[in-house]
């Protein structure tokens, strides 16, 4: 089982908005981190998704991790502007994204960890960098198989969040929800490294 998943604010937003959050929590297990960026977007986002509102009081994400050393804020600069676009005179924009992936990348304690993310061209950033990522459709396939929510009803929440102007990847039918990929298997809540394998079917 992995030990650490950093969930981005976008799919805070896509649970918070159809309400489910414990879900989220849920599969996490105890594993949920969050950089301080990804704290502070999470709050703004609060003022339209009331659900966020007390997330960092809730503790299931822990301490937000703050990235201030010299050479590690100037490495999260350049890949806030020069690999995620964020504009120079913008200092917020998209330093969620870089402070996720420069702690991945850099910091030995958070190695293998895996980001949990729906931005299609930072995801595409991260498994070229060899990041293990997943997105909302992940969750909801973990969330399934460990038995938190019914197939049925996971893609009720899934059409809800894009019914809602969330754009995650949905699945395309009830039957995608039952089939868990195999590089996922690793991140279901609870299981040793040695049961994971069984459970990608």
């Amino acid at each position: 089982m992995s030990d650490i998943l950093f969930p981005d604010n976008t799919v805070l937003c896509n649970f918070a908005a159809v309400e489910c959050l414990d879900l989220l929590r849920a599969v996490l297990d105890g594993r949920g981190k969050w950089t301080a960026a990804v704290a502070r977007e999470a709050r703004k986002s609060a003022d339209k998704l009331p659900a966020l509102h007390d997330l960092r009081q809730q503790g299931w994400l822990g301490e937000a991790i703050r990235v201030t050393a010299p050479d590690d804020r100037e490495s999260v600069g350049h890949l806030r502007t020069a690999v995620f676009g964020g504009q120079a005179d913008r200092n917020l924009q998209h330093l969620g994204e870089a402070e996720t992936c420069h702690i991945i990348q850099h910091w030995p304690q958070f190695a293998g960890a895996w980001w949990i993310s729906d931005d299609k061209s930072a995801l595409e950033y991260a498994i070229g960098q060899g990041i293990m990522t997943a997105e909302t459709l992940g969750i909801m396939q973990l969330a399934v198989k460990s038995g938190f929510v019914t197939a049925e009803d996971g893609y009720a929440l899934m059409q809800k969040m894009h019914q809602l102007d969330r754009n995650p990847r949905l699945p395309q039918s009830v039957t995608d929800l039952t089939v868990l990929p195999w590089s996922l298997a690793e991140l279901l809540p609870g299981q040793s490294d040695d049961e994971t394998a069984g459970h990608a079917m």
